[in-house]
């Protein structure tokens, strides 16, 4: 009997202490709020209709590079695009969340074609020091030489990142592309110096190439003032977070006020950046930019893998750099199958937007449309695909514009160095209308030379606020320019009105009569027959 006393009494104790777990548990449940989010979310992607992977890449010395990997669902044996860019591989498919590729690789990507459409892999790489890539950023790094002493460079990092793909993306078929327009272009130009043998193709666009003789920084000596906007949203960041201040509407008055570029540069703080400080201690032509121009670099070295250079005829930052590159490349292997060249009416980077006009210029097409499925596509298919069809791509494509078509020529014009063509107006004033012609004369020129002088106490001659890039493009609400005392754009064509010929032949004379005179004057002494 006491046996069953004291189970019985064991059985209520153990009650006890349960009941009074069970009310602590609950007082300490009204006194929290569980977290709804889970320690990691796993997304739902099986019906995306691509599958992104994100990786870090390792380079030979021990530096992890960024990459985004974009590949069509179900794709097999296909070829790989790359591109290398300091604009942040992430930011450029992350604007668009999508479960379709056509999305996420919109019009915006230059290869949007032969992504979507063509069944190639898309690779986008944070180049090294910038966004999510390890390592340090050096503004366009130079080759492993006098000017880089360490052990990599962009064409190292190509190498080494073409190496992992090949290896490591069984979906491709071993064959890269390597595409990109500006810096990218620069990249993709690095990538020929010492190729990786599965680089079958190069598109360099409006690429970098001699940064003092004409493209960005100095324009054949002339320093682009805005190249110290760009040099500080590139240095001051790893992300590029921090954008450039302005303390006036109007950039003239922005750098009327400052000064010199010394004094903008030392406002903005930029004596803490790297770049900055060697633009400004080799404002000539010297062994730094010498030894960085790739159209010498490549000239010399040679180019084996099949390239397609793409030129703006209306690049406003890097006019210069393809189009040199051409010339010494042709000199150099004048008999090269494999190097082409696109000149289109674009201006600087339009090869990836809608390329059926330039301000109020307009060709009755996209062709900027044109060139990315009836040139580059094509030119891509043949050296990347498995099985090419035959290239339909003519060694030279170039717009003519004027007559508004598309030529295919074998090679591109040779002039001697003695003689150039220059289409002069005989008035220089804008929109002026002779006799209902726009007043073009090709005309040779003789030697000469002219100067002018600009500088904060004795500023070039202007009228009121500038003409900005939104003005010219026909971006800005209509009446806005001419607020601010800017001289209208108007269509003085065939089909211009009279009344709009003359305000055009008005606002003509209200510039001012000095500076015209000196231009007439200037242009006198250099033109001649």
């Amino acid at each position: 009997m006491w046996m069953y006393h004291r189970r019985a009494c064991t059985v209520l104790a153990a009650a006890a202490v349960f009941c009074s777990l069970l009310v602590t548990a609950s007082a300490g449940a009204a006194d929290t709020l569980p977290s709804e989010t889970p320690a990691t979310f796993v997304p739902r992607v099986d019906s995306f209709d691509y599958v992104k992977r994100e990786v870090m890449i390792p380079m030979r010395d021990g530096v992890k590079l960024q990459t985004v990997i974009l590949i069509p669902k179900g794709a097999h044996g296909a070829p790989i695009l790359l591109s290398r860019t300091p604009y942040g591989a992430t930011d450029r498919i992350t604007k668009n969340s999508s479960a379709h590729l056509s999305a996420l690789i919109d019009s915006t990507d230059v290869a949007d074609d032969a992504v979507v459409n063509g069944g190639y892999i898309r690779v986008m790489q944070d180049v090294r020091g910038k966004h999510g890539s390890e390592g340090d950023y050096v503004m366009t790094r130079p080759l492993r030489g006098p000017l880089n002493p360490t052990a990599v460079d962009h064409s190292t990092d190509t190498y080494d990142t073409i190496d992992w793909l090949v290896k490591n993306i069984p979906e491709s078929n071993g064959k890269v592309g390597i595409l990109g327009i500006s810096y990218d272009g620069f990249t993709s130009l690095m990538a020929l110096v010492n190729p990786h043998p599965a680089l079958r193709a190069a598109v360099p666009i409006n690429a970098m190439v001699d940064g003092w003789r004409g493209d960005d920084w100095f324009h054949n000596g002339a320093f682009r003032l805005d190249s110290l906007t760009y040099i500080h949203d590139q240095e001051a960041t790893r992300g590029s977070q921090l954008a450039w201040w302005s303390d006036h509407y109007d950039d003239y008055d922005t750098w009327l006020s400052a000064g010199s570029a010394a004094d903008m540069a030392r406002l903005h703080g930029l004596e803490q950046v790297g770049f900055a400080a060697k633009v400004m201690n080799h404002p000539a032509y010297d062994a730094f930019w010498q030894d960085q121009a790739l159209d010498k670099i490549l000239a010399k070295q040679g180019v084996t893998v099949p390239t397609m250079l793409v030129h703006s005829l209306w690049d406003q930052e890097d006019i210069y750099g393809n189009m040199a590159l051409y010339k010494a490349l042709k000199a150099a292997q004048p008999d090269n199958p494999n190097l082409y060249l696109v000149i289109g009416p674009w201006f600087h980077h339009q090869e990836r937007l809608d390329g059926s006009a330039v301000g109020q210029i307009r060709f009755g097409s996209d062709t900027a449309q044109y060139f990315r499925l009836h040139v580059l596509r094509p030119f891509l298919d043949h050296y990347l695909k498995d099985d090419p069809a035959p290239a339909a791509v003519a060694p030279v494509t170039a717009y003519e514009t004027g007559t508004n078509r598309w030529l295919a020529l074998q090679i591109w014009l040779r002039h001697r160095a003695s003689e150039s063509l220059f289409a002069a107006r005989r008035e220089f004033a804008p929109g002026f209308i002779r006799r209902g012609s726009l007043g073009l004369r090709i005309l040779r020129l003789r030697s000469c030379q002219t100067s002018s002088v600009s500088a904060a106490t004795h500023p070039y001659p202007r009228r009121g606020r500038r003409a900005e890039l939104a003005d010219l493009a026909g971006e800005r609400p209509a009446g806005r320019g001419g607020a601010h005392g800017c001289i209208e754009l108007l269509d003085t064509g065939a089909d211009a009105t009279r009344e709009d010929q003359w305000r055009t032949h008005r606002q003509s004379h209200r510039l001012d009569h000095r500076n015209r005179r000196r231009l007439r004057r200037e242009a006198d002494r250099c033109v001649s027959g």
